[in-house]
């Protein structure tokens, strides 16, 4: 019996050690202050431009709505007593109605309780629409302009899972809507005896799909049912002025579904079985058919198997993206792989475009050397923009495609690398249509487009037009240095008024109509504006935060070891002191780049207004830190092979950063942490396992056994099997013993994201605490790959401010350090090498 006893308390505390239960914490009230703050609401232009909605979030839910019952179905998470989605957590909770010739603002009567959805116009701009999810299911909402207020439409729970859930028809009175059928009774129950074994078989043909496609996938026949129950709704037509309520068809899965701009006609896709216990619901069979509103087939466009083997980077074979033409009543295109879908194959055009109206001939519109990206129609004629896509290269192509005239040559828009953010043109304006469907805005023979404007001295947004006859641009308005101000929408094209949000250091965001001058400006500087325009504010809104004006930043360039530029923003606390050396936190995410003249280029503006959310690492600003903020760590080189040198670009990525800020009189070399989130977790874990640079790290939600995802990590291409050394070097868990620095290791329980499933860091802790380091390990309850709730924003605040007061500000000097910041021995005893480990 002792000897019984003895063992389960030997049981005991070795369970105690693995996990224990803690209560949530709470970071400074100076932080909470902080955290609490109200951010600006989110504007939605109605589709006449005189009107706009102004929604609030709410900011921070509270854990017990991420505690609420949750199914994860074949890459669906749904809450089974709303049939609504479990991940989108964000609901508004307020609206305003504003007039923008007035400036006038009106709220909108809310139900109690309320979690609605983003307000969805009509055309005509006469009313809007919404959902809410109430506690028995999602409702649907109208607002009429002319009452300003809000009605609920009876009897009727939408069902939002899959998409497409409620769309106005062509004209604008009547929703089209999926509707949890009233029918269909209890769930199925499962079954308290498993009815057999679960077999996986696979007949010797490559499955190489990437790590990515096994988003909560099915586990039983069970859950199938279960999917079958939730994800199944009944398409219906609703009168919005009589409420009265037209099915179509009967109940299916449906995933899209589209109304044609001006026919009686539906674009529908239903998913049927087989289904797959390997992939989500987007790879399972289904029927691309048109039915009339009556629910009558018109075409069965496409019947799609099951598409278990889609290569990595690849599509599947067969008709894919359906869609109608806006431009015409009721007329599909689609894309067609040339390549088999594998992005491999050496082929002379890898898609081709395809065009069909009902009743009419499929025709081919065009084909595409590159992988098909996207095709954009015009308003008006038969123009439209064209891009494709190069894999190898990672380079992106623009088109301008005229469908009235096949036998015309497509002429070539732009033609750059996709990392290209400098000489980005930008991305075009659209306007709704009276039928309700969106097409690029055309003036004349002018388009429109919008941009971040990313330049050496930072973001500058850009408002241009660009010619479709010369395929000349004009800039019409750019954001100035003195703040970071972008359009929202054109307001009146003859008038020449838009929308802006303009933000500076000092001034918090606020809307302004700009209105244009009525000649352009000769001789303005390359890349300057060559209109004037006046602009007049319609909203005030307060400074929510006015003890952060006290931090100051700037935007700081350096270049690494090989010549390459980098950037970094710096954020200094309030009341610093000139001189004063800090405890300084570096924060980044890696990205990799296939060339070295897009890899430096700087992205971010110094010139916003300073607002700290959610667990962002500038609130280390508030406990007297230095901040390196968006640290440049670019990794470069060919799209197969760029994580070769991973370790090593990296290195001399953070090496370049920490030298500049100790060059600048800012930083203490001596009191560095590094932490980063996802991708930007593995980047620490790397960084601590493979360099001295830092005294401790903090790594969020990421993955670090590469072993556990080994059909391609982050853009890497290559199996496990193809690159098995870069798979090991880069695995943090194989590297532990080479971690010597402490290790704060925070993630969600309920991790969304394939790669970076919660075991990634529970078998990290346990490789470093079994070799004897300094490691903790944060699981929180109910969390995905971001954090959520407020409980668990306040708890990682207190745990990140915690570690690094610990392990950074209070860090007593060390005595093993190597000039180039590679690793050189641990604190705690061991071989010494000059060489990267």
């Amino acid at each position: 019996m002792k000897n019984l006893t003895l063992l389960l308390v030997i049981l005991a505390m070795t369970f105690c050690a693995a996990f224990a239960q803690e209560r949530y914490e709470k970071p400074p009230k100076q932080i909470l202050d902080v955290l609490n703050a109200p951010l600006p609401p989110t504007p939605f232009v109605s589709p006449t431009r005189d009107m706009v909605v102004f929604a609030k979030r709410v900011r921070y839910p509270p854990i017990s709505d991420l505690a609420e019952p949750m199914l994860r179905l074949a890459g669906v998470r749904l809450n089974p007593r709303t049939n609504a989605q479990c991940g989108y957590r964000f609901y508004w909770v307020e609206m305003t109605l504003n007039k923008l010739s007035t400036a006038g603002e009106v709220p909108i009567a809310l139900p109690a309780g309320a979690r609605i959805g983003p307000p969805l116009w009509n055309a005509e701009g006469t009313m809007f629409a919404f959902t809410n999810e109430a506690q028995d299911g999602v409702e649907p909402w109208v607002v009429e302009v002319a009452t300003q207020k809000a009605r609920r439409l009876p009897g009727l729970r939408i069902n939002p899972l899959l998409g497409s859930a409620v769309q106005w028809m062509p004209d604008q009175k009547t929703l089209l809507v999926k509707l949890v059928s009233a029918e269909r009774g209890a769930p199925p129950e499962s079954p308290t005896v498993p009815p057999g074994p679960k077999i996986l078989e696979s007949s010797g043909a490559s499955a190489a799909s990437s790590t990515y496609e096994a988003r909560d996938v099915l586990k039983s026949p069970h859950d199938a049912d279960l999917f079958d129950y939730y994800t199944s709704s009944q398409l219906a037509l609703v009168n919005v002025s009589s409420g009265e309520v037209t099915t179509i068809g009967k109940p299916a899965i449906f995933s899209q579904v589209a109304p044609a701009p001006g026919g009686p006609y539906i674009l529908v896709e239903r998913i049927h079985r087989p289904y797959s216990y390997l992939r989500a619901y987007y790879r399972f069979p289904k029927e691309v058919e048109v039915w009339t509103t009556t629910g009558e087939l018109v075409d069965a466009l496409a019947s799609l198997p099951l598409a278990e083997q889609v290569p990595i980077d690849g599509v599947p074979t067969g008709p894919r993206d359906h869609a109608w033409r806006p431009t015409e009543p009721a007329t599909l295109t689609w894309a067609e792989a040339l390549d088999g879908g594998n992005p491999k194959t050496k082929v002379a055009h890898r898609d081709r475009v395809m065009l069909k109206p009902i009743s009419g001939t499929t025709i081919e519109l065009c084909k595409t050397e590159h992988r098909f990206w996207g095709l954009q129609w015009v308003e008006k004629g038969g123009l439209a923009l064209v891009s494709d896509f190069d894999r190898d290269r990672r380079w992106a192509r623009a088109f301008i495609f005229d469908a009235a005239d096949p036998s015309a040559p497509p002429r070539l828009l732009w033609d750059m690398s996709a990392d290209e953010r400098y000489k980005h043109p930008g991305d075009p304006v659209y306007r709704t249509l009276p039928t309700g469907a969106n097409a690029v805005m055309l003036q004349d023979d002018w388009i429109y487009l919008v941009g971040t404007g990313s330049s050496t001295e930072g973001d500058r947004p850009f408002f241009d037009r660009l010619n479709l006859r010369t395929l000349k641009t004009e800039r019409l308005f750019r954001s100035d240095r003195s703040g970071y101000e972008y359009v929202v929408d054109w307001l009146d094209r003859v008038q020449g008024t838009f929308l802006t949000r303009r933000e500076s250091p000092t001034d918090p965001p606020n809307f302004f109509i700009r209105t244009l001058g009525r000649t352009p400006i000769a001789g303005i500087p390359e890349g300057e504006a060559s209109w004037t325009s006046t602009p007049r504010a319609i909203t005030q809104f307060l400074d929510p935060a006015p003890q952060l004006r006290g931090i100051t930043k700037r935007l700081v360039t350096y270049t690494r070891a090989d010549g390459i530029p980098l950037s970094f923003t710096l954020y200094l606390p309030p009341d610093y002191r000139l001189g004063t050396r800090l405890p300084t936190v570096f924060w980044a995410y890696p990205l990799d780049y296939a060339g070295k003249e897009v890899a430096g280029q700087i992205e971010g503006s110094p010139n916003l207004f300073t607002t700290i959310a959610g667990t962002s690492e500038l609130f280390f600003l508030l406990q007297g830190y230095a901040v390196l903020d968006d640290v440049a760590m670019p990794v470069v080189g060919p799209p197969e092979t760029v994580y070769d040198t991973f370790v090593e670009q990296i290195i001399s990525d953070a090496k370049a950063a920490i030298d500049k800020a100790v060059d600048m009189g800012v930083t203490d070399p001596e009191r560095i942490g590094v932490g980063g989130h996802s991708h930007g977790a593995l980047m620490t874990a790397n960084l601590l396992a493979y360099s001295d640079l830092f005294r401790a790290g903090i790594a969020r939600s990421g993955a670090y056994n590469h072993t556990m995802r080994p059909f391609g990590f982050q853009n890497e291409k290559r199996t496990l099997w193809q690159a098995r050394d870069v798979y090991v070097k880069l695995s943090p868990v194989l590297q532990a013993d080479k971690i010597n620095e402490p290790l704060l290791l925070i993630h969600g329980e309920l991790d969304v994201n394939p790669g970076t499933v919660p075991l990634q860091s529970e078998k990290l802790y346990e490789a470093i605490r079994g070799i004897g380091g300094t490691v903790r390990l944060v699981i929180l309850p109910y969390e995905s790959h971001g954090y959520q709730a407020r409980e668990s924003t306040e708890h990682v605040l207190y745990e990140m401010l915690s570690w690094f007061d610990r392990y950074v500000k209070n860090a007593p000097p060390r005595t093993h350090q190597h000039d180039n910041g590679t690793k050189r021995g641990t604190e705690q005893g061991g071989e010494t090498s000059g060489q990267l480990k």
